[in-house]
């Protein structure tokens, strides 16, 4: 779905969303739940970032509070701080080692981290921060999900490499894309919350959101 430009702020009486995210799943998960959002101006470049001794959990729910930081950081002056929530959000692998897995760097690091995968099991962790630009008030939460992934062939992991569809993925891949391709995977848990937005607790922490806003 192309994202909405930021131009003019939502009625006063609504909450809106501003999702601080280039992710074109995320974006399409919003919609699908007709959750109205509008697209930050600015996003945080968090491919630098390590999490060194931090847990994944604290890891993840860390980066999406700072992309929603970033974000109303750098909204239009004219924009209604007092009707929107931004929306920050950040997805990893676990390992079964326990190692953070992020987007892979090139094709060699993709093959690396889903031949890793093959034949076990690893969690994947979606963090997410909303942000009051006014007050500053936030929310945050992160989900976990279990997936079991089987074993590909040599030529159809090639091809899938080949094709790019490992590219700003966590893990190298998305839960939905690969189902529909018949890959063997295997899950437990939110499957939205492994496609990068836990869309059932979300949707709940959105709408206690918008009361404690209401009622302010």
């Amino acid at each position: 779905m192309p994202p909405r430009p930021l131009t003019s702020p939502p009625p006063r009486d609504a909450l809106r969303v501003v999702l601080a995210s280039k992710s074109p799943r995320r974006r399409k998960l919003l919609a699908e739940h007709g959750i109205p959002f509008e697209v930050a101006p600015e996003l945080l470049d968090d491919r630098g970032l390590r999490p060194g001794s931090v847990e994944p959990e604290a890891w993840v729910m860390s980066l999406a509070f700072l992309k929603a930081s970033a974000a109303a950081d750098h909204l239009p002056a004219d924009f209604a701080p007092d009707a929107q929530v931004v929306l920050g959000a950040d997805t990893i692998c676990v390992s079964p080692e326990g190692d953070a897995v992020g987007q892979p760097r090139d094709r060699a690091d993709a093959e690396r981290t889903l031949r890793a995968f093959f034949g076990r099991e690893h969690r994947v962790l979606t963090g997410v921060a909303l942000l009051e630009p006014l007050t500053r008030r936030r929310a945050l939460f992160f989900d976990a999900a279990t997936v079991r992934m089987g074993r590909l062939g040599d030529a159809e992991l090639a091809a899938y490499l080949d094709s790019g569809g490992w590219e700003g993925k966590a893990g190298a891949y998305n839960l939905s894309e690969r189902l529909e391709e018949g890959w063997p995977i295997e899950y437990e848990g939110d499957p939205t919350s492994i496609m990068g937005l836990p869309m059932g607790r979300l949707v709940d922490c959105l709408a206690a959101f918008a009361q404690r806003t209401q009622a302010a």
